[in-house]
């Protein structure tokens, strides 16, 4: 198994690679597992999955800290696969405080990982929003792994649509010093050349706000580096068990088993 360190080197050199990059999301080491066999570079935690693994509403809160960091845990330890891990705003206000975060998930095995610019409760004004990167800027280079620092801009997703701050946003993020930019809401292509446009660093977009027709490739061809997916997989998986469980429920029928893996092909994926 490679050592973090070099987990982390590989991560900050593929983007800089010629390719997009394309990063799912499971939400605990089974779904790692899954995604590692299918041959992708790296991984993404998700905090709708987590939570919905939890049984709890994705939100502002759902999800404990200790959680949060024990999830990133368990699944930078389940594959030798690069963790890029979603860490809300820090929990925290206070941009040195937010920052710590950084360190713990480091301390944890990831190897990169995003703050966002939302309280919980709204957009933290520019400056505030700015000295925020600056501080996971700062924490990410100290620590003693290479650690890729993702600054994300919220506003498309809380309500506020103003693709011109959010440009503003990631222009300063980027010039304090972040390695990938995100504004998670981008839907269409001319949105996402516009934004990458803007910027020079490498932009990261969630299919799960995108449009599904979309392809990699098409994204790619406007200036897109990295593909996440958020919670869609766990959401993906959610509906399968409830399609087989109301045919269960009100049928009484059992067509799904058809659909299930084979025990005799997961033994080989969880056994290593």
């Amino acid at each position: 198994m490679p050592s973090q360190a070099e987990k982390g080197r590989l991560f900050k050199e593929r983007h800089s690679k010629p390719g997009i990059l394309l990063l799912p999301n499971p939400w605990d080491a089974g779904t790692a597992k899954l995604l590692a066999s299918l041959g992708f570079e790296a991984l993404a935690t998700t905090s709708l999955g987590m939570s919905n693994a939890l049984g709890r509403v994705d939100g502002d809160g759902a999800v404990s800290r200790a959680e949060l960091l024990e999830n990133c845990r368990v699944i930078a330890e389940a594959t030798d696969l690069p963790v890029n891990a979603d860490l809300e705003n820090g929990y925290a206000d206070d941009p040195k405080e937010a920052a710590t975060i950084l360190r713990d998930a480091a301390a944890v095995g990831v190897v990169g990982g995003s703050l966002e610019d939302w309280s919980g409760e709204k957009i933290y004004d520019f400056n505030h929003a700015v000295e925020r990167v600056v501080a996971g800027v700062e924490m990410a280079r100290s620590l003693p792994v290479p650690f890729t620092f993702v600054a994300r801009a919220e506003n498309l997703i809380r309500g506020r649509p103003d693709m011109d701050d959010t440009i503003k946003r990631l222009q300063a993020f980027e010039k304090a010093g972040a390695d990938v930019l995100y504004a998670p809401g981008l839907r269409d292509l001319a949105s996402m050349k516009l934004v990458a446009s803007a910027v020079s660093k490498p932009i990261n977009v969630v299919m799960s706000a995108g449009d599904p027709a979309l392809t990699a490739a098409e994204m790619e061809a406007v200036g897109v580096k990295r593909i996440s997916v958020g919670g869609a997989l766990s959401r993906l998986a959610l509906a399968a068990f409830m399609k087989g469980a109301r045919e269960m429920k009100d049928q009484g029928g059992f067509t799904w088993m058809r659909d299930t893996l084979p025990t005799k092909d997961l033994k080989p994926i969880f056994g290593t």
